[in-house]
């Protein structure tokens, strides 16, 4: 068993041949767990997860479908080229959503993103409040369920650290959750680790040198992902969709950083995730 502990296969990108990859999933025995960015999303993943044995849902508002009037932009090509619409977090319409399936492991993908920003000072910082209260109400809602978060941080390391730190310290977060595609240093990484977070590796190490938080960062620590249909691995062909059944490639490049074998990482970020998400 591998368990990809982060895919969008309810993305767009595979209306036209979903069945065959789950299909392809199922086959490699692959279990996924298939994350919303949004209520469309979320809905979506649910509903996938209630089809199939082997996907597992998270619920949640990523931080660029926020709505505000203080940003217009369109995704880059890399990140699908769409332009977020913008929604109202409904915070009893998510919390019924998540009641709705026991399949529903996590509240994600959920956090702070100020990789795009408005011009001006006052308005940046407008804007990193609504994310910052969007991303502190879908934590309580994580607590008040139970259920661990998966976390998407860019450009926003202090401050999701110290929202994160806040909440355990103030005993809130019971089940602590995984810093989605970690891209940050060793010394950020340890932090998050002191918190009691996981951190998730996927494509991204093919991109940005994370190798040093990789080599120390203990095993029990390390769950994998793929990210698809993002963060394809170069040994599948860089222009070519991601697939849950490709987080194989992140094993193994796991594996050679940290001069283990494959069957080594597997079966440590396999009850990694288990124990993670109740599995």
């Amino acid at each position: 068993m591998i368990i990809d502990t982060h895919s969008h296969l309810n993305f767009k990108a595979y209306d036209a041949d979903r069945q065959e990859v789950i299909k392809r999933t199922q086959q490699a025995g692959v279990i996924c767990i298939d994350v919303g960015t949004k209520y469309e999303t979320s809905k979506n993943a649910v509903e996938l997860a209630e089809r199939n044995e082997n996907i597992y849902s998270a619920i949640g508002m990523h931080p660029i479908h926020i709505k505000t009037d203080l940003l217009k932009l369109k995704m880059d090509e890399g990140e699908g080229g769409f332009e977020p619409l913008g929604e109202e977090f409904d915070y009893d319409r998510y919390k019924q959503l998540a009641l709705s399936s026991k399949k529903v492991v996590a509240i994600g993908e959920i956090g702070l993103d100020y990789y795009y920003k408005p011009k001006g000072t006052a308005k940046k910082e407008l804007f990193k409040q609504k994310q910052k209260e969007i991303f502190t109400l879908q934590l309580k809602m994580a607590e008040d369920l139970n259920l661990p978060v998966i976390v998407h941080t860019r450009m926003a390391f202090d401050d999701t650290y110290n929202i994160l730190k806040s909440q355990i310290t103030n005993h809130k977060l019971q089940k602590k959750g995984v810093i989605h595609c970690f891209v940050g240093t060793w010394q950020e990484a340890q932090k998050y680790l002191e918190l009691g977070f996981y951190l998730g590796i996927n494509g991204v190490l093919y991109k940005q040198n994370i190798f040093e938080t990789i080599i120390n960062c203990p095993m029990n620590k390390i769950v994998v992902e793929t990210d698809c249909p993002y963060l394809t691995p170069p040994e599948e062909g860089k222009d070519n969709r991601n697939e849950p059944i490709f987080v194989k490639h992140i094993i193994q490049k796991i594996a050679d950083i940290k001069g283990l074998s494959f069957d080594e990482v597997l079966e440590a970020t396999t009850q990694n995730a288990k124990k993670l998400f109740g599995i």
